[in-house]
């Protein structure tokens, strides 16, 4: 596994082995084993997603507030422009965002960890979209950033001026007004995030 370091450090992209022939291909998308090795880091995913969406649909930039999740995403079907945005408030880069193209042919893998906010916009007809998750899904603590927030500024590939949102996305909030993550030391060492 090749491992692709971001502008954010703890962002990063992934390139599995491929192994292709007059039949197909093969890649393992995840082992947990090369998945530490490359990485150093050790997940537990809990629960996996799919979702299949439309070109020009933008979901996002979705996260936890509680129960915040890491999340391993990749594309099976079509191509995405996939997203991180850093809402840890005693991050060096806390506001900024990264971005990679995702899909079938690089067959890359996004790894966004806890305290960030997530979101992608799909550049084909179809894509079909899998991500592990570090946690529960509890929508009770679901939060939504604003995808075109001036102060976050990303620079969306090949978007429309109205990307297909739905009601939750539209109402997302600015970063000025979200609520972000914090460190916060206890007698078990580091517990993060804590909503502020």
């Amino acid at each position: 596994m090749n491992v692709i370091e971001t502008a954010i450090p703890e962002v990063l992209i992934l390139e599995p082995r491929v192994f292709k022939d007059e039949r197909g291909f093969f890649l393992e998308s995840y082992n947990g084993q090369t998945f530490t090795k490359a990485t150093g880091l050790s997940p537990n995913f809990v629960q996996d997603n799919h979702s299949c969406s439309n070109r020009y649909v933008l979901r996002g930039l979705h996260y936890q507030i509680q129960q915040p999740q890491g999340k391993l995403v990749r594309v099976v079907r079509g191509e995405v422009f996939d997203v991180a945005v850093d809402l840890r408030q005693d991050s060096a880069t806390f506001g900024q965002w990264v971005g990679c193209i995702l899909n079938e042919e690089n067959k890359r893998l996004f790894w966004i960890p806890e305290g960030f906010a997530h979101g992608f916009l799909v550049l084909s007809d179809i894509a079909e979209f899998l991500y592990k998750a570090t946690n529960y899904y509890a929508p009770q603590y679901e939060r939504t950033l604003l995808w075109n927030d001036p102060d976050v500024g990303i620079e969306w590939t090949s978007i429309p001026e109205a990307p297909i949102l739905s009601n939750k996305d539209l109402l997302g909030s600015s970063l000025k007004t979200a609520e972000t993550f914090v460190k916060r030391e206890t007698n078990l060492g580091t517990n993060f995030p804590k909503l502020i």
